[in-house]
């Protein structure tokens, strides 16, 4: 029997009186960090239409979607440990090889560090990969990534953020003031956990999307809820999410989302191993090991003072050449919902032409990675996944979202 879905779509009205503690709620639950990279591509708005279980295995009480979203909001978990699956696959080109040598040689010749969070999980955006996390309240926190005859960790402890590359004997240390109550503490730029990336999928409601119970499952060895979401919206390339809430803590266990293309889901990130319980103090201890590179994190050591003084003396230019979606303070947004494209202009610095030798073999190499498109805008290039797509113009101006390629190009005609 399929899941019944109701004719009323519920949207934020239809919240209950506390709908304060709901959203303080989202804000809690687990403190670690997993290696997804489409956080922001999977954060769309919600319009919460009441649907009842399926029966399935096993076997839980019927509950609303409404109800199932409320329970997500409402955990609370503060403690626990176990191992997570990533599987992420958008679709990018094989180049070889070279894009990891290429991310690692820009670390270095920075004067970075390959320990550095940062650049360290955009290797993580393609492939399988094991995880092992721990989390004992807003301040303590850690994730191991398994690699062969390696490990790469990132442990939050107090005011210290460790990370530690075993390959590379590397280690980079930056400070992160005590987390307030109620507020999460966790390393910027990395990606999130199956729980952080429900609650981007559920920060706002609106009626582009329908959000269905679709039964039960188990997840590493839990009994859960299945949370469907779907856009109503034609020209996305997300086709579906679905969440496995656990049925007794309201703990996303497992977050799976899959393309309207089909195949292979874009990003699955779950749980195989979890439990609810206080990890060892010992395990968010470090100590650099004997002769480990240790790289501080300057711009965390900056104070707020002199961190606002550079601001304010920072000149506002429009980008240069060299400055390549660094400047984007013209940044507009088309449509709503799961269709939404961004839009900047780039400051004129458009794909390289074939004028010259060099600049030709530029040009064909990064057009054999995209497809030429024309339109009432002139003419770009789009470079597409299975997920993001981006639209660049010979004249610099770009469209990107997680739209396809015909919505970028409509949007461009539009904009012209």
């Amino acid at each position: 029997m399929a899941p019944y879905e109701s004719d009323r779509t519920a949207g934020a009205e239809g919240l209950p009186d506390e709908a304060d503690d709901v959203r303080a709620g989202r804000r809690k639950a687990a403190r670690y960090v997993v290696p997804v990279a489409v956080v922001g591509v999977a954060a769309a708005t919600i319009g919460l239409v009441p649907a009842l279980a399926d029966s399935g295995d096993p076997s839980l009480p019927k509950i609303t979607a409404e109800q199932l979203i409320e329970k997500i909001a409402k955990s609370d978990v503060q403690q626990l440990s176990g191992t997570v699956k990533v599987s992420t696959d958008l679709g990018l080109p094989s180049l070889g090889g070279l894009e990891s040598g290429m991310l690692s040689g820009a670390t270095e010749g920075s004067g970075g560090s390959s320990a550095d969070p940062q650049s360290k999980l955009m290797e993580l955006a393609s492939g399988t990969h094991t995880v092992r996390v721990a989390a004992d309240g807003p301040d303590k926190a850690k994730v191991s990534v398994l690699e062969n005859a390696a490990e790469y960790s990132i442990i939050h402890n107090g005011n210290d953020v460790w990370a530690y590359d075993s390959k590379s004997n590397e280690v980079y240390h930056s400070t992160a003031p005590a987390a307030e109550k109620g507020e999460e503490k966790a390393p910027k730029d990395v990606p999130t956990t199956p729980k952080e990336l429900a609650d981007e999928a559920l920060k706002s409601v609106d009626d582009t999307t329908s959000v269905t119970v679709d039964g039960t499952a188990q997840v590493a060895g839990r009994d859960a809820y299945k949370l469907l979401i779907k856009p109503k919206q034609s020209g996305s390339t997300v086709g579906a999410i679905t969440v496995a809430v656990d049925a007794k803590t309201g703990v996303p266990l497992k977050f799976t989302l899959v393309p309207t293309s089909g195949g292979a889901a874009v990003v699955d990130a779950g749980f195989t191993q979890v439990a609810f319980a206080k990890p060892a103090a010992s395990t968010f201890d470090f100590t650099p090991p004997k002769g480990a590179k240790v790289t501080e994190d300057k711009d965390g050591k900056e104070s707020k003072e002199s961190k606002e003084s550079k601001e304010s003396k920072a000149p506002e230019s429009a980008p240069s050449h060299g400055d390549l979606g660094k400047g984007l303070d013209g940044l507009k947004t088309i449509g709503k919902g799961w269709s939404t494209i961004a839009e900047f202009d780039t400051g004129g610095q458009g794909m390289p032409s074939g004028s010259s030798s060099e600049g030709g073999d530029v040009s064909g190499f990064l057009n054999s990675l995209g497809d030429h498109v024309k339109g009432k805008f002139g003419s770009g290039t789009v470079f597409s996944t299975r997920l993001v797509n981006a639209l660049i113009t010979d004249d610099g101006k770009v469209y990107a979202g997680a739209v396809t390629k015909d919505a970028l190009v409509k949007a461009a005609n539009a904009a012209h």
